[in-house]
């Protein structure tokens, strides 16, 4: 039985704030006892947990029923590139090869149905960084990740998917705020500098935010490893460095919470990739991301380095440099959208035979 977040031990209100990977393919002791010590918020799965059908289900079954509250339960399912499920059903077609709203709308549908039966409740999807022809030949990992050539496109395809995807019990996550299209750099390497203006910013990259957020229905936003050397935004660390967006208060707290008033979750990419890694301890990098006014850390690797950031924001609390009433805030929004999530449906293999072969047949309209 789930309880309440206000009814939590401190500790366990803490780990609430973490959204984590763990090591492999079933709950062994390893996994039970990080679960048992960080009580998370939320776990993300790969493809190194993701074997077949049956056994990812009792998998997200077992976590579920070892916490103490209801976890999200998400993975990186937006087709193309960025699949965690080829091994169970036909791979989908990329994000870039989508062209009109039905289109996406049936896209949302094959991915929400596949993942519910399989026992997630979020996506980390749609991504919503703008990728226009001048934009197209960077090598910043994006590929054909992006929604259409436009940011009118990505309103219109990318707000589909999300639409679509929660209507049918998948609660999605626009990413990566503020925008890593025009980065040249791939953030899972190092820090993206994304040379461009704050009238560029603003214009073509803050663009899907604005218009996505009217609607009401983000619940969640992913903030990326990047920094913007010519935004009067941009700060830096006590290091001297170019600080990154995650972890700064002015792009997290300034901009997204205040300028365009978003009251959802607010999710680090992942804290171990290489933009904060050779820049900051894990530790650091989740007090500052804290600070700044994100509510929960994405540590999707290393057990190690799962418990030292847990450790750091703990200690963090207990010295008084985070306050426990920042924590409280981040805990009123995860108990908030939380409230969304739908119980899992019964699990359908013969559904997901069947999905597959519908998958296979929206690919091969999409390369008509």
């Amino acid at each position: 039985m789930s309880v309440p977040l206000q009814d939590l031990s401190i500790r366990h209100k803490i780990g609430q704030l973490f959204f984590i990977g763990i090591p492999g393919p079933e709950l062994d002791e390893q996994t039970r006892l990080l679960l048992e010590e960080v009580s998370p918020g939320g776990v993300c799965l790969f493809a190194r947990n993701i074997r077949e059908a049956a056994q990812t289900r009792r998998l997200l079954d077992g976590i579920r029923e070892k916490l103490p509250a209801i976890p999200f339960l998400s993975l990186d399912q937006e087709g193309g590139t960025v699949d965690r499920l080829r091994k169970i059903v036909t791979p989908i077609s990329a994000a870039g090869r989508v062209r009109t709203r039905q289109e996406a709308a049936d896209m949302a549908e094959l991915i929400a149905e596949t993942i519910s039966i399989l026992g997630f409740n979020m996506n980390f999807a749609p991504v919503v960084d703008v990728v226009d022809a001048e934009r197209g030949s960077s090598s910043n990992g994006l590929f054909t990740r992006p929604f259409g050539h436009s940011k009118e496109d990505v309103v219109e395809l990318a707000g589909e998917i999300l639409r679509v995807m929660q209507q049918h019990g998948a609660i999605g996550c626009l990413k990566h705020f503020p925008g890593l299209g025009g980065a040249k750099v791939d953030s899972h390497e190092e820090l993206p500098l994304v040379n461009i203006s704050k009238d560029e910013l603003f214009d073509k990259d803050l663009y899907p935010y604005r218009e996505l957020l009217k609607s009401g229905e983000v619940h969640a936003v992913m903030a990326a490893h990047a920094s913007f050397p010519a935004v009067d935004l941009q700060e830096r660390g006590q290091n001297g460095k170019l600080l990154p967006s995650s972890l700064s208060k002015h792009f997290i707290t300034t901009l997204l919470r205040g300028e365009l008033q978003y009251e959802g979750l607010v999710i680090t990419d992942d804290l171990e990739m290489g933009a904060i890694i050779k820049n900051y301890g894990i530790g650091e990098a989740c007090v500052m991301a804290i600070d700044a006014g994100v509510d929960m850390l994405a540590i999707c690797a290393d057990p190690g380095n799962i418990v030292q950031g847990f450790d750091a924001v703990a200690d963090a609390v207990g010295d008084g440099r985070i306050e426990m009433s920042r924590i409280e805030e981040s805990l009123e929004r995860i108990s908030a959208v939380r409230s969304f999530l739908p119980d899992p449906p019964v699990f359908d293999p013969a559904r997901l035979h069947s999905l597959s072969s519908e998958i296979a047949g929206f690919n091969e309209r999409l390369e008509k």
